[in-house]
C-alpha cells in the first residue's frame, strides 16, 4: 500500500476547477478528482492553521485537546497528567500513529512542527523533513525535497508520503517569472464595484484597507499582493495572486504526479488531498486571511482516490477533517483509537454511500472568538470576541442562495438562530461531559480570559488611530464599549 497525501495550505475549495470555479486553476487536481471520490460539505472542525491540524493529527475536537488558537495556553496540546504512562497518547493513537501500525513507512515533508512549535505533529513519524521556511516556503523550495525521496523509495512497498505545499497562503508568493494566466479571466462575479465600497467603509483586521492586518503597507518582495485594496485593479491584483499561487503549486503537484508515474507506482498508489482551512477573500469584508468560524473559513477540500473505490463520485455529505482518521482506519483494517471524536466515511470512498452527518459545530479563536453551526443550507455563527470587526453576536446565512455571506438572516429569523444556539449548548455540554484527562474547562472561554485571539490583542489603541485617520471614526466608540480592558490603563 502506497499514500501520497498532499497536504495544501489555505485552499479554500471553490477555486478549484473540479469544485466549479471558472478558472483553469487547478488541471493537475482535477485529473485526481475525476479519478476519485470528491467531497464537498468537508471542514476543518477548528480553524485555523495550528487547531485545524492539532484535530486532524489528534482525531479530537479542539474543545478536547485545548489547541483553539495561535497563543497562550489554547495553542498547546493539554497535559495527560498523572494517567500518562511512559508514552503518551499520541504516540499511540495520532493520526500518524495509525499509519504506522499498518505497516506504512511513515514520512512528512513540511515545516509545519516548527512553524507553529507543535511538535507533537510528528508524533508516529519515521521521517520528518524541515523545508526550513517555517510556512514562508515557495512550491520551489519544497519540491527538490520531495522529488529526491521519490526518486529513491517510491519503488519500495507500504508508505505514506505528507507533503505540505504554502502557496496559496498569504504573501502570495509565485514568481514573476510564472507571469498572470487569469489576467485576462473575470473576477469572481459577486464581487463588484458596489461591494468593494462596502467593504471598505467596514472595520477590522485584513479588511479591504488593511490587507496587512492593521494597515496598508506592502511588502515589496511580494508584489502580487497589495497592502490596501482602492479599486477593481487592486481586487483584481488580490484574487489573481492567490489564483496563481494556487496555479503555481498544481504544476509542482504535476511534477510529482510524473515522477510516481514514471517509476511505475501510479496505477495502485492512493492519493489524498485537503488542506487546513479555506481563505476569507472578501466574504465578511476580510481579504486574505482564515479568520471565521463561518462557511468559508472552515470549508476545505477532499478528494480521496483509493485503489478500487468510486471514480468521479461527489459525496455532498458533512464531515470534518478529523474524520480521516477513522476513516483510513476502516479502509487499512485497523481498530479506532478509543479517544476520537471522528467517524470514518469509508462506505462513501468504496462504495459512493452517503455517510455525512446531521451538523457540524465549527471553532475559531485565533483571530476573532466564534461557534458555528453549519446544517442544511445555514449556516450560524455566535461571536464571542468580534477581533475588532464589529460583528453581531448572532449571525445566520442561506449558503445555498448566498455563498458569500452578503444577507444576515438572524433579525428575520430568530426561530432557527435558537434552535441553532440550543445546539451549541448540547454540543459544548457533550464535549464537556466526554473531557479527558480531568479537565473541566472549555478553551475558547481561556483564550477570552488571556485576553483575546492571538492576532486580536492589545492592537485596538493603534487601530482606532488608523480609524480616524480614514474616515472610519464612527467605529471607534463602539469598539471602545466592546473592549474597554484594551483601554483599561488610561
Amino acid at each position: 500500500m502506497r499514500i501520497l497525501f498532499l497536504d495544501l495550505d489555505t485552499l479554500r475549495p471553490d477555486h478549484l476547477g473540479c469544485y466549479g470555479y471558472h478558472r483553469d486553476t487547478s488541471p493537475n487536481l482535477d485529473h485526481i478528482a475525476a479519478e476519485g471520490v470528491r467531497f464537498d460539505g468537508y471542514h476543518c472542525s477548528d480553524a485555523p492553521c495550528l487547531p485545524s491540524r492539532a484535530a486532524l493529527v489528534s482525531g479530537r475536537f479542539g474543545i478536547h485537546t485545548g489547541v483553539v488558537g495561535h497563543g497562550g495556553t489554547a495553542a498547546d496540546m493539554r497535559l495527560e497528567g498523572r494517567g500518562r504512562r511512559f508514552h503518551d497518547r499520541l504516540k499511540r493513537e495520532s493520526l500518524w500513529a495509525l499509519l504506522r501500525s499498518a505497516g506504512l513507512h511513515t514520512v512528512s515533508i513540511s515545516p509545519f512542527a516548527e512553524r507553529h512549535s507543535a511538535w507533537w505533529f510528528n508524533a508516529g513519524l519515521l521521517e520528518m523533513y524541515n523545508t526550513g521556511g517555517s510556512g514562508m516556503e515557495s512550491a520551489e523550495e519544497v519540491t527538490p525535497t520531495v522529488l529526491d525521496w521519490i526518486q529513491r523509495n517510491a519503488r519500495r512497498e507500504n508508505w505514506f508520503l505528507h507533503v505540505n505545499y504554502w502557496d496559496p497562503h498569504t504573501p502570495y508568493r509565485a514568481p514573476g517569472e510564472f507571469g498572470n494566466p487569469f489576467a485576462d479571466d473575470p473576477l469572481p462575479a459577486w464581487l463588484t464595484e458596489e461591494v468593494l465600497a462596502q467593504h471598505r467603509h467596514a472595520v477590522g483586521p485584513h479588511g479591504a484597507r488593511e490587507i496587512s492586518l492593521y494597515d496598508g503597507s506592502e511588502d515589496p518582495c511580494y508584489p502580487r499582493q497589495p497592502g490596501e485594496i482602492r479599486d477593481m485593479a487592486d481586487l483584481r491584483r488580490m484574487i489573481d495572486g492567490y489564483d496563481c499561487g494556487i496555479r503555481y503549486m498544481d504544476e509542482h503537484i504535476g511534477r510529482l504526479l510524473s515522477a510516481l508515474e514514471q517509476r511505475g507506482v501510479s496505477d495502485d498508489l492512493a492519493i489524498i488531498v485537503s488542506s487546513d482551512h479555506g481563505e476569507n477573500m472578501g466574504e465578511l469584508g476580510i481579504y486574505g486571511e482564515h479568520a471565521t468560524a463561518d462557511a468559508i473559513t472552515p470549508r476545505i477540500p477532499m478528494i480521496i482516490r483509493w485503489p478500487g473505490g468510486e471514480q468521479g463520485h461527489v459525496d455532498a455529505g458533512l464531515h470534518y477533517s478529523l474524520d480521516l482518521a477513522p476513516t483510513l482506519a476502516d479502509l487499512l483494517g485497523r481498530p479506532h483509537a478509543a479517544s476520537w471524536d471522528g467517524a470514518g466515511y469509508a462506505p462513501a470512498i468504496l462504495r459512493g454511500e452517503p455517510c455525512g452527518r446531521g451538523f457540524l459545530i465549527l471553532s475559531q479563536c485565533a483571530h476573532v472568538c466564534q461557534r458555528g453551526m453549519r446544517t442544511g443550507p445555514w449556516m450560524y455563527v455566535r461571536t464571542y470576541h468580534d477581533g475588532y470587526h464589529l460583528f453581531p453576536e448572532e449571525m445566520l446565512f442561506d449558503v445555498n442562495n448566498d455563498p458569500h455571506e452578503q444577507r444576515n438572516l438572524a433579525p428575520q429569523r430568530p426561530d432557527l438562530c435558537h434552535e441553532a444556539a440550543h445546539r451549541l449548548a448540547e454540543w459544548q455540554a457533550e464535549m464537556m461531559a466526554t473531557m479527558l484527562d480531568g479537565y473541566d474547562t472549555d478553551p475558547l472561554w481561556t483564550v477570552m480570559k488571556e485576553g483575546g485571539p492571538e492576532h486580536a490583542r492589545g492592537q485596538l489603541r493603534r487601530y482606532c488611530e488608523r480609524l480616524a485617520q480614514t474616515d472610519r471614526a464612527w467605529a471607534v466608540p463602539e469598539l471602545k464599549r466592546r473592549h474597554p480592558q484594551e483601554f483599561a490603563d488610561g
